[in-house]
């Protein structure tokens, strides 16, 4: 297969994953990351174009998709936040000072459908670090802190891939902020356990 040039037409979807050794569900979501930082022009009904050739814009999206799907250690992390950050939680709503309240609601300021996905991602995890520390168990908080980082390539690839991942988090994160300000301890514990099961599946 010869290489690609600016402006060709890829071959249909089940003859390109067969070229690829692919299968379709992981070629339309590398198509789906590639369209997202315009590699890529998909034309419903028309088909796939290449728009840009920038070496390190492909070598890097190929990368990163890879080594995602390759790794098991951010699906680990994350059966370690599903049990970890939901009793967090439980613990901050019933400790949580006005100023770590107004920290929380300050996360999510600014945040709409022109918020880039690295921007939110960054914003989630210092939700997250506000909670943790909110719990008021010193121990507790920093290792919220230390393990999110590792789950940083997920979390973007969530919001590559799934549609109205901007409005999706803001609607979540805002009931998970105001349980712990009703006091809802039992309902911070499940939004947060929500949260965190989504973004692991």
């Amino acid at each position: 297969m010869r290489s690609s040039r600016r402006g060709d037409r890829l071959p249909p979807e089940k003859e390109l994953a067969e070229r690829l050794g692919l299968s379709r569900n992981s070629l339309r979501e590398a198509v789906k990351a590639l369209e997202l930082i315009r590699v890529l022009d998909v034309r419903r009904g028309d088909g796939t174009y290449v728009t840009s050739l920038d070496t390190n814009l492909f070598n890097g999206a190929v990368a990163f998709i890879v080594e995602l799907h390759q790794d098991r250690s951010a699906l680990e992390l994350f059966e370690v936040r599903r049990i970890r950050e939901p009793a967090s939680g439980f613990m901050a709503a019933s400790r949580i000072l006005a100023e770590e309240l107004e920290s929380l609601r300050a996360t999510m300021e600014g945040i709409d459908e022109t918020t880039g996905i690295e921007d939110l991602v960054a914003l989630d995890l210092n939700f997250h670090r506000v909670i943790g520390q909110a719990a008021g168990n010193e121990y507790l908080g920093s290792l919220v802190e230390a393990l999110s980082g590792g789950t940083v390539r997920a979390r973007i690839w969530r919001g590559l891939t799934q549609d109205h991942a901007v409005a999706r988090t803001l609607a979540e994160h805002q009931a998970i902020a105001d349980a712990p300000e009703l006091g809802d301890a039992e309902s911070t514990r499940a939004l947060l356990t929500v949260r965190i099961s989504g973004v692991e599946a």
